[in-house]
C-alpha cells in the first residue's frame, strides 16, 4: 500500500481514494465513525451510495449529495454527508459523460464557495483519473487521503510490504521471525486484504501465544503456485532435500509443467546462490541476517560490480531474491552451484527432446545440487 496524505484547505472536505479498495474502503468506514457527532443518530451521518451502474445514474447520485450539502441538519445539530465508493471518477466512457462532468463541476463549486460549518463532506473512491479537474479540486480543498495497491512487479515492493506487515502484526502484538516474515510477505503479495484476513486467522490461532515461525505461516496462509514456488527455492537454499522434491511432486501433480518448474524456480534459486556467493567472495560481503541488509550492501558497491545482476522490467537490480540467496550462500561451494547450472542445463535439454520421467529428471538436479561433497 502506497499511502499519500495532503492537509485540508477546509476543515470539513475529506477525500479517501485510491487504487487499495480494501484500504480505501476500511479507512473511508472509520473515517466515517469518527466525524459523525456523538448522539446524532440516523440524523448524523447521511450516506449516499456512489457505485452507479451507469452516467445517468452517476450525474444522480452528484446532484443527491449537492442536495445533501446544502441541506441544514435537524435540530442545529451537525451532520456528515459520505458520497460512498465512487466508481466515476476514473477514466472510462461513464466518467468521461458530459452528464457526470457537468455534476462534478458543479459539485467543485459547492465545495470551493463553502456550505457552513454544520455540514462535514467525505468522498471515498478507487477509481480516480488524478489528471481530471474535480480530482484537482480535493487536492486544493480536502484532506486528502490516498491508497494505491502495491505494485508486486515493481522494483521494492518487498520491503513495502513488510512493513505494512510489520505494522499491522505489531497492533496485535503478533512476534514475526524473520523467515516467517518473508514467507508471510511472499504468499500475501502486498494485498492489503489478504494480509489482514491471513494476519486474523494467525491471531486467532495463536490465541496467548504471540510467536509467529516460517512453519505456522505454511499451516496458515494459503499456498498458491507462486508460493510453493516459493518454498520450494527457499527448500533448495536451506538443502532440505526431503521437502525439494516433496514440493516438486506437488506442482507435478497441479499439473505445473517439469519446465516450468526448471525455469522457474530451480535455475534462478541456483543462480541468485551463486551471484550472491560471488558477491560476497569478489566483494568481501559479511554474511547477510536479512535480505535487506544484503540489499544495503549491494546498493554501496560501484555500478561495474553489479551490471552483470539479474534485472526487474523497470531496470532494477532484484535484490530481494539475492538478499534471501545470501542468508544461505555459505552452505555451498562455488564448484558445487556450477556443476548444478550445468545439470539445469542438460535438464533443460532432456525434458524438451526427450521422453525420460520428468519428475527423475528434476529429481537428478536437486540431487545434484544438495549431495553432500
Amino acid at each position: 500500500m502506497v499511502k499519500t496524505k495532503t492537509k485540508a484547505a477546509n476543515a470539513n472536505i475529506y477525500a479517501i481514494v485510491g487504487s487499495d479498495e480494501a484500504e480505501v474502503k476500511r479507512v473511508a468506514a472509520e473515517l466515517a465513525s469518527n466525524l459523525t457527532p456523538s448522539g446524532a443518530g440516523d440524523f448524523g451521518l447521511e450516506t449516499i451510495d456512489g457505485a452507479a451502474d451507469n452516467a445517468e445514474q452517476a450525474a444522480a447520485r452528484v446532484s443527491s449529495t449537492i442536495d445533501a450539502l446544502q441541506t441544514l441538519p435537524f435540530f442545529g445539530s451537525t451532520k456528515v454527508v459520505w458520497l460512498k465508493n465512487v466508481n466515476f471518477l476514473g477514466d472510462d466512457p461513464k466518467a468521461r459523460s458530459t452528464a457526470v462532468q457537468s455534476a462534478l463541476e458543479e459539485l467543485s463549486e459547492l465545495l470551493g464557495r463553502g456550505f457552513g460549518s454544520e455540514i462535514t463532506f467525505l468522498i471515498s473512491a478507487t477509481e480516480v483519473d488524478k489528471r481530471r479537474g474535480f480530482y484537482k479540486a480535493l487536492v486544493k480543498r480536502a484532506e486528502l487521503q490516498v491508497f494505491d495497491r502495491i505494485d508486486s512487479g515493481r522494483a521494492g515492493w518487498e520491503e513495502e510490504a513488510t512493513e505494512i506487515v510489520r505494522r499491522r502484526a505489531k497492533k496485535r502484538k503478533l512476534q514475526f521471525d524473520d523467515d516467517a516474515l518473508d514467507l508471510f510477505v511472499l504468499l500475501t503479495g502486498g494485498d492489503t486484504r489478504q494480509i489482514e484476513n491471513e494476519l486474523e486467522k494467525i491471531d486467532i490461532f495463536l490465541e496467548k501465544d504471540r510467536a509467529v515461525h516460517v512453519d505456522l505461516v505454511r499451516k496458515i496462509v494459503p499456498l498458491s503456485r507462486a508460493g510453493i514456488i516459493f518454498e520450494l527455492s527457499n527448500a533448495l537454499a536451506m538443502r532440505d532435500l526431503e521437502l525439494a522434491l516433496t514440493l516438486v511432486r506437488r506442482l507435478l501433480d497441479q499439473g505445473e509443467s517439469a519446465i516450468g518448474i526448471l525455469l522457474a524456480a530451480i535455475v534462478p534459486t541456483i543462480r541468485n546462490l551463486l551471484l550472491a556467493k560471488d558477491l560476497m567472495e569478489r566483494h568481501r560481503l559479511p554474511r547477510a541476517h536479512s535480505p535487506f541488509q544484503f540489499i544495503s550492501a549491494i546498493n554501496r558497491l560501484p555500478a561495474k560490480a553489479t551490471e552483470h545482476l539479474p534485472r526487474k522490467k523497470d531496470g532494477s537490480i532484484n535484490a530481494y531474491a539475492l538478499g534471501i540467496a545470501a542468508q544461505h550462500a555459505q552452505h555451498f561451494k562455488t564448484d558445487q552451484l556450477i556443476d548444478a547450472m550445468r545439470a539445469c542445463l542438460t535438464a533443460n535439454v532432456q525434458l524438451v527432446t526427450t521422453q525420460l520421467d520428468h519428475e527423475l529428471v528434476l529429481t537428478e538436479v536437486i540431487v545434484k545440487l544438495l549431495a553432500e561433497s
